[in-house]
């Protein structure tokens, strides 16, 4: 039996816990290609790792992305040279940012020519594909990059990279060889020797803790306060923390704010659980700002950009704590000022479900001494009543926001078309009916409603909703896919009860468009991974006209008639749009199901909201039932007001 370097990989990423690698073939893959077969053969039609095939680059590192984010685990990616490489486009930006574990692995062009060695160069792409430094493509994205040089040191390379993948800060790691290396032979013991060092995935870095001077120091300031304030953004990424952070909040009755997150960080219903933001004007932003410029306590956990400085910032005497599980100082942006704050006291590297159980072990061992004790209680008992009614006040706007024929406040009028809290309150109404809320996934790519979404889906699980954690579109779908098969993955090892009944996505138009639907859906059939898409499609990218409007907001472009007119529209006239649901049902076969929902009013007339809004459910329920039910795909386009 022949064995290679590409044997020696595959085994050692089976041997360190990679369960899947999601791919996309090339000529430099020829080795890789024959040993899976090898497995087939000798392991009756089944491979390790298993392989999921991906027409598209960006769709294989988001599906890995996605299987990531649910399991907790590393996942792989393999790709086709440098060309392969900058196919991975925006997603390598998204895995970096939202800090996910995933191991990419690149073939390069054989360097012989003239039959040196097996696999040397035999096609005419092998010339135009060798450039000088294919790693450059990625390399500030990336934790650790390095060339396997041989097969004999396999398990080394592998085990190191998946251990800086997986320790804080967590990110992706690039391998890239030559066909040449990959075709390399080894003996069988030698192939068993390099196998057999990796036998259980790699320790990362312990999680760091806050020293007991620095936790005494927070729990003081803690207590003395008298207008504290917590805000995250993805302490939720590791869904242990959140319990310890609600648990903070209640000790104390400390609102808590969620500013751009990428996660469930806390409960909707939490009562001091006062709001989220991504820092735009109006709704939530202006009270995030009433409670930052009051805030005489800030503590900041796992947040890339607690506040945007043009807009607020805390007060100068304001004593401000930030923790963060491996970038307190943000070193990975090019610029950023958030740390230098004068009002800032600590910036910690520490984990926050650690930080926070150390934080609250301090508070119950001050609050056990009875002239503290006495001093907190009658403030916690009066800051929690304030909290409790700003939360239910939070929730009824979201209601009257809600509410079919209401506009977004009191005074406001009615709206002449369906909304995202209308189109989120019916797809919450249809959940609720069909199957567990408390057991449905949300992947939320809504960009330019983001907050709403975020807000509308009143979501109470950890680990019940994610975004890529940064800003290239093209995500959620091939994400959808790769969760699903993570949770596949989860259930086998851990047993049913910990997977989701449902598994949605809320995208955008722009977003859907991004990402590469024709090969998110083949994927989703080919693997059977259904899953429900919302599309939100309001006729375009609504979020440059956005920008350029918070630059220019009395500029040629606020006189724009529409968004086609600007550049940033992309319907055909004011009455054809994409059918976008189609994309999917074509490169399916006709295995996912869609439907289109809504119809925008012409000027001067306005939508029958009570009927639109009833056509929505029944529709929502159909998709539902598809995905459900029957196992299929479903997608609603949700025609919204147009930009």
């Amino acid at each position: 039996m022949v064995f290679t370097t590409s044997s020696a990989f595959l085994k050692a990423l089976s041997n360190a816990g990679i369960t899947h690698v999601f791919v996309n073939w090339g000529s430099d893959h020829p080795a890789l290609l024959e040993d899976l077969q090898r497995q087939r053969i000798d392991g009756d039609g089944e491979t390790l790792p298993s392989f999921v095939t991906c027409p598209n680059e960006m769709v294989a590192l988001s599906a890995a992305q996605g299987y990531a984010q649910v399991t907790g685990r590393p996942a792989a990616v393999i790709v086709h040279v440098d060309v392969g490489t900058q196919a991975l486009a925006g997603a390598v930006h998204n895995v970096d940012r939202g800090r996910t574990p995933v191991l990419i692995y690149a073939g390069a062009s054989a360097s012989t020519s003239r039959n040196e060695l097996k696999g040397t160069r035999n096609e005419w792409i092998m010339w135009v594909q060798d450039i000088p430094d294919q790693s450059a493509i990625v390399r500030q994205y990336m934790r650790h990059t390095i060339q396997i040089d041989t097969g004999k040191n396999m398990g080394q390379v592998v085990n190191r990279a998946l251990q800086i993948s997986s320790s804080e800060p967590k990110g992706p790691v690039y391998l890239w060889a030559r066909r040449e290396v990959m075709e390399e032979e080894l003996p069988s013991n030698l192939f068993e020797s390099i196998t057999s060092q990796i036998k259980h995935p790699p320790l990362p870095i312990t999680r760091s803790g806050l020293s007991p001077n620095d936790t005494r120091k927070i729990a003081e300031a803690l207590i003395a306060a008298k207008h504290p304030l917590i805000i995250t953004s993805h302490a939720g990424r590791n869904v242990h923390a959140v319990a310890p952070l609600v648990a903070l909040s209640g000790l104390l009755a400390i609102p808590i704010f969620v500013t751009c997150p990428s996660a469930l960080n806390v409960p909707f219903t939490h009562p001091y659980f006062v709001g989220m933001t991504y820092h735009n004007p109006g709704g939530s932003s202006e009270a995030f700002k009433v409670h930052l410029h009051k805030a005489d306590v800030v503590l900041v956990i796992d947040s890339d950009l607690p506040w945007l400085p043009l807009f607020h910032e805390p007060k100068d005497d304001a004593h401000v704590f930030i923790l963060d599980a491996g970038d307190p100082l943000k070193v990975n942006i090019g610029n950023s000022d958030i740390t230098l704050h004068s009002g800032i006291e600590l910036l910690c590297k520490a984990d926050a479900e650690t930080a926070l159980q150390q934080i609250m072990d301090a508070l119950h061992e001050r609050l056990n001494e009875s002239d503290v004790s006495n001093q907190v209680d009658q403030v916690v008992k009066i800051r929690g009543q304030e909290l409790k009614e700003e939360h239910n006040k939070w929730v009824a706007r979201l209601d009257l926001a809600e509410n079919v024929g209401s506009g977004e406040g009191n005074n406001v009028a009615a709206p002449s078309h369906i909304t995202v809290p209308h189109l989120m309150s019916a797809l919450r109404s249809v959940i609720n009916k069909s199957v567990n809320p408390l057991k449905t996934l949300f992947i939320n790519e809504s960009i330019s409603n983001f907050g709403f979404v975020w807000e509308h889906i009143r979501a109470e699980v950890p680990g019940s909703v994610f975004t890529s954690g940064g800003s290239s579109l093209g995500y959620a779908l091939a994400a959808s896919a790769g969760a699903y098969i993570g949770e596949e993955v989860i259930t086998k090892a851990q047993g049913n009860s910990n997977k989701h009944d449902l598994i949605v996505a809320v995208v955008g138009d722009g977003s859907y468009m991004f990402g590469v639907p024709s090969s998110a859906y083949w994927v989703a059939r080919r693997y059977q991974t259904p899953f429900l898409t919302i599309i939100l499609n309001n006729g375009g990218w609504k979020s440059p006209k956005f920008s350029m409007l918070g630059v220019h907001p009395d500029g040629h472009g606020s006189r724009s008639l529409s968004g086609e007119q600007l550049g940033v529209g992309f319907r055909f006239n004011d009455e054809v749009d994409p059918d976008y649901a189609q994309i999917a049902v074509a490169a399916t076969s006709g295995w996912a199901w869609g439907k289109r929902v809504g119809t925008r009013a012409r000027p001067g007339e306005r939508v029958k909201l009570n009927e639109a809004f009833e056509e929505l459910k029944s529709v929502l329920e159909e998709a539902v039932s598809m995905v459900v039910v029957e196992r299929r795909c479903a997608i609603v386009d949700v025609v919204l007001d147009a930009l």
